[in-house]
């Protein structure tokens, strides 16, 4: 693979879950999730160059992804949207048909970020949790392939034909999944068309698509892999690392704890191995050259970003390339400035555009 030749979909990030920040973990009201502030940060996306923008799904943070994407939809010319769903809150059947609707609103650019969520409310225990997930995406790409479906599974018994309205191309759009316990790996190899990692460091990224891999082909299957990560690019390394340095100066640690344990996923095994990834770095942060684990003192989740200049951010993501990955989906703070920046200092560089399957 060429990774500087060979286009790979390159996706921003559209803050819905109150994730936005000029000093982490410091509330902005400007930066506070809303229809407009989110809305301004896709048009943006849209209007530098990104192939995809996710729009996370957080239960008891910012607001809906569902009504969101439908309504954004109507206002974006080229740009993919992955829509972020939580299966826990779910009933397959009527999400196919939300799916193919924004799907149709959207001109057939609606890809799809699957989560292994909980019911809110209740708790279920993982294995089941990614069991019901696997029927989910089962259900989800038979109806939205237009095929009749004769479901008699653990949790869901149907027996349906497909809902009138389907995408336009009438297959169901790429679902993205994620996450690292067996269990995870195991559904994921089973349903997903691209298993999504969060930061590592570079031998971890390698062993770990190269499990994926096996996985999926003892189903008879192929993935397509991606990666999530934060980004702070600026026209020099030290400049870089100043911002990240910036980033946290107002953090306090119990505010940072508080942000982390909003999440209903903050002890999850992918969450757990984010704080493992942090307890290993450097006093000054880093784990390896230009990855900096210092987000994840105040976010659950994706703690880690790419950190450097131009020339060094370009090649840490060759060498992703190289691995294997396909797709990036990259965010930083604030989300609309360092948009702004890594459109201007590296995507120009990058050979990329929607992930084909």
């Amino acid at each position: 693979m060429n990774a500087a030749t060979t286009p790979c979909e390159v996706s921003w990030f559209s803050a819905l879950c109150d994730d936005d920040y000029e000093f982490l973990g410091v509330p902005d009201p400007m930066l506070k999730s809303s229809w407009e502030h989110c809305r301004d940060i896709v048009m943006q996306a849209e209007s530098l160059g990104f192939d995809n923008i996710l729009l996370p799904s957080g239960y008891a943070l910012g607001i809906d992804t569902t009504a969101f994407a439908a309504a954004i939809a109507t206002m974006v010319k080229r740009i993919r949207l992955l829509m972020a769903v939580r299966i826990g809150e779910s009933w397959p059947p009527q999400l196919a048909r939300q799916i193919a609707t924004i799907d149709r609103i959207l001109g057939g650019r609606l890809t799809v970020n699957i989560i292994s969520s909980d019911m809110p409310g209740e708790r279920m225990e993982s294995e089941p949790r990614y069991r019901r997930t696997v029927e989910a995406m089962h259900i989800l790409k038979t109806l939205l392939n237009g095929e009749a479906l004769d479901h008699d599974g653990e949790f869901w018994q149907l027996k349906l034909e497909p809902a009138r309205i389907g995408t336009v191309s009438g297959k169901a759009p790429p679902l993205y999944f994620g996450g690292l316990s067996p269990a995870a790996r195991d559904a994921a190899a089973k349903g997903c068309d691209v298993f999504l990692m969060w930061p590592d460091r570079e031998e971890v990224v390698k062993e770990i698509i190269a499990d994926m891999s096996a996985r999926a082909a003892s189903y008879g299957r192929k993935l397509k892999f991606g990666y999530r990560a934060h980004v702070i690019v600026r026209d020099t390394e030290f400049e870089a690392r100043t911002a990240a340095d910036r980033l946290l100066s107002k953090l306090e640690a119990a505010r940072g704890a508080e942000i982390k344990a909003q999440s209903l996923d903050s002890q999850s095994f992918g969450v757990n191995a984010q704080v493992a990834l942090r307890e290993a770095a450097s006093d000054d942060g880093y784990v390896e050259d230009n990855l900096w684990t210092g987000v994840g003192r105040a976010r659950s989740g994706c703690g880690a970003a790419i950190v450097g200049d131009p020339d060094q951010v370009l090649a840490k993501l060759h060498r992703y390339r190289e691995m294997g990955i396909e797709a990036f989906i990259l965010s930083g703070y604030p989300h609309a400035a360092e948009a702004d920046l890594f459109a201007r200092h590296v995507l120009p560089k990058m050979s990329h555009g929607p992930l084909e399957l």
